[in-house]
């Protein structure tokens, strides 16, 4: 599994392709997600080995230039981040749901890996910005008091932080919903 987590996120679709494409020829890595995003941006994630990953960025960072918006490099990225970003993840026994939301889709990756490390829960999901103007955010589930202790995590440091919440004992049919 890889060990490190690296991002661009673009204003220019056309850049962000190119982008892409420089990433992946810089170093081996694997090319985790590249697609458009509301409002008309584009998003590179790539994932590997932790020397691989920050040369792929900083030949992204490079080609993107002024089309960067925002960029992240997570070395020892949680094990539960990469299912979460792919919506791969497998949930057993919700009894609390969180929500935490930011402007960035990278705040709202480099949240999730922090909330994970720090408290015993399941990340759910790391919805980027597709669908929800260009916005990040994750839910995760575990005990209430897991749950409360990720979130404040989360939460810290982060200029692009919205807002959170943390639901006790969700209806069945939210669970649903979020799966």
């Amino acid at each position: 599994m890889e060990k490190a987590i690296g991002m661009v996120e673009l204003t220019s679709i056309a850049r962000g392709i190119e982008t892409g494409d420089d990433m992946v020829k810089a170093a081996q890595v694997t090319l985790l997600r590249a697609t458009t995003v509301c409002p008309g941006k584009y998003m590179v994630i790539v994932g590997g080995d932790t020397g691989a990953v920050r040369a792929s960025l900083k030949a992204g960072l490079a080609k993107g230039a002024e089309f960067v918006v925002d960029s992240l490099f997570i070395p020892n990225v949680h094990e539960q981040l990469f299912p979460a970003i792919a919506g791969t993840q497998e949930v057993v026994d919700p009894q609390a749901i969180g929500v935490v939301e930011f402007y960035s889709i990278a705040a709202a990756i480099k949240a999730a890996d922090e909330a994970a490390k720090a408290a015993q829960v399941t990340l759910i999901e790391v919805r980027t910005g597709y669908a929800v103007g260009g916005k990040g955010f994750f839910t995760l589930t575990g005990d209430v008091g897991a749950v409360r202790a990720a979130v404040k995590a989360a939460e810290k440091d982060s200029e692009y932080y919205i807002g959170s919440t943390v639901i006790p004992h969700p209806a069945k049919q939210v669970i649903e919903s979020l799966l």
